[in-house]
């Protein structure tokens, strides 16, 4: 008996040693970026593949997409356990390239002349160590673009069926014209132990000259989705909204789109689950307005992003709109459109906006 004990107290103290070991791995490897980091700026393609003098001028129509890939891994069949589902990872290697490439094809084929793209991983454990990045590159050839690093989290041994592991991921800008400056901004998040399921969050700032001398700025965000209490969330749109309104007060021309994890659609929404959190209307800065509201009413009505809590089931699953953008009252909204894939590639659908700079 007295050896039993023995044994049992050794294994219950080694197990406490491995634990508080691996919590001490994980906050001491856990870092945010600094804040307004300096993007570097690439091309995509050769000198052939850019449009030239591909210029923004006022008066000028031009299409923007926003699509939260979703680290490839949300095929229409597929549950998170973030979200009271079962997978932590992409079904295998092969569905996650296929699914980045999927929705790389769709882009090119609307062939927008700006993108955002969010949850783009470059190395990740859930997404078997694919770079995404380079993936949708293969398919958006003539683009200038920069890459955010949303997080870069340490190995999280959670869940202990499939542990979510070690990811980096971020957002990625795409324009067809220059965009000569390019900073990351760093979000507002939780300092408890959510940060570490949350990880980091920012938004990236991407200008780019108008003809008229100001500059279109294009901000690409992606806010927090777990943990994010009253107060992050307003904090982190009041960042948000502060370098906004000095970009249009300097008479630049704003377009803020992504996945801001709120439902953008006014008004409330019956038996909506409580990380559907209203998008605050009445909290936007002077001189900015919700694109979504001057759309017409049929091409909204399929919602841009799904529960994952169990595989996508049309008469079941609860959707919201989340994916949308906010433009500064010099941007004209001239055609708005959710684009419907039946979420077979992500539980998020791409938006599609056209604008004219007045």
């Amino acid at each position: 008996m007295k050896k039993a004990i023995k044994r049992g107290i050794i294994i219950v103290l080694v197990l406490a040693a491995l634990l508080g070991g691996y919590a001490a791995y994980v906050f001491k490897t856990y870092y945010r970026l600094p804040d307004m980091l300096t993007l570097e700026v690439k091309r995509n393609g050769e000198n052939s593949d850019f449009e030239n003098g591909f210029k923004v001028s006022p008066g000028g129509a031009y299409f923007i997409m926003t699509y939260n890939i979703g680290f490839g891994a949300y095929r229409s069949d597929y549950s998170f356990f973030m979200d009271g589902g079962k997978s932590s990872w992409g079904k295998d290697e092969e569905s996650v390239i296929a699914a980045v490439c999927s929705m790389g094809d769709i882009v090119s084929t609307v062939n927008p002349d700006f993108v955002l793209l969010q949850e783009v991983d470059i190395d990740g454990t859930r997404s078997y160590h694919t770079n995404q990045l380079e993936l949708m590159n293969q398919f958006l050839e003539g683009y200038y673009y920069d890459f955010a690093q949303n997080y870069d989290s340490p190995f999280l041994f959670f869940p202990p069926w499939e542990p979510h592991g070690a990811n980096q991921a971020g957002i990625a800008t795409y324009a067809r014209a220059e965009i000569t400056d390019a900073m990351r901004r760093s979000l507002p998040i939780s300092e408890s132990f959510s940060k570490l399921v949350d990880l980091d969050r920012c938004y990236s700032i991407s200008r780019i000259p108008v003809e008229n001398g100001f500059n279109l700025c294009i901000y690409n965000v992606h806010t927090s989705a777990y943990g994010g209490s009253d107060e992050i969330r307003e904090a982190q749109l009041a960042t948000l909204y502060e370098d906004m309104a000095f970009d249009y007060k300097r008479g630049n021309y704003v377009i803020c789109g992504g996945d801001f994890n709120h439902n953008l659609k006014a008004g409330a929404q019956e038996n909506a689950p409580e990380w559907a959190y209203p998008f605050p209307r009445e909290s936007l800065p002077e001189g900015f307005h919700m694109a979504i509201d001057a759309a017409m009413k049929e091409s909204v009505e399929h919602n841009t992003c799904r529960s994952a809590e169990t595989p996508y089931d049309e008469e079941t699953t609860y959707t919201v709109t989340l994916d949308g953008f906010i433009v500064s009252d010099n941007v004209q909204v001239n055609f708005y459109q959710h684009m419907d894939w039946g979420y077979e590639f992500s539980d998020h659908d791409p938006v599609l906006m056209q604008f004219i700079l007045e």
